[in-house]
């Protein structure tokens, strides 16, 4: 059986489906897709979470997205409430993937997320910050 929703915040938002460990949408008139892992540790999360930690689980080593990004390419929420998941529920994902629009780190977990970035192979554009251009995950690769 399917899970469909749709956002809480506008009315014109595409729908999400989900059926078993794969999830489709629209979004900005770009279909994206990705599957889960077959065994998601993400159960029991509330939907809209349990979308924005597979979209971080699947970010590759050495790349990242943003906030935004994430919301953009969920096609629903927005960079803050993306923010908001990842801190109430991003623990258990590699959430030093996802960084501020600029390429920079939060400022409470600056050091342990550039640690991670460093050991990955993240492409620095400074000492603190990631060069997007280069860096950036669009979820299409």
């Amino acid at each position: 059986m399917s899970e469909c929703f749709q956002s809480e915040w506008s009315t014109n938002e595409p729908d999400v489906i989900r059926r078993g460990a794969s999830v489709r949408w629209v979004a900005r008139s770009k279909e994206h897709s990705f599957t889960s892992p077959a065994k998601s540790t993400h159960q029991g999360l509330p939907p809209f979470a349990r979308l924005v930690l597979d979209v971080v689980d699947s970010i590759p080593v050495g790349h990242v997205m943003t906030y935004g990004d994430i919301a953009e390419y969920l096609g629903q929420g927005g960079p803050r409430l993306v923010a908001r998941m990842m801190s109430l529920y991003g623990t258990e994902v590699p959430w030093w993937r996802v960084l501020r629009a600029d390429g920079s780190c939060a400022p409470e977990v600056r050091d342990e997320q550039l640690e991670h970035l460093i050991s990955e192979g993240a492409p620095m554009r400074t000492a603190e910050r990631v060069d997007m251009r280069v860096g950036r995950w669009t979820g299409n690769e």
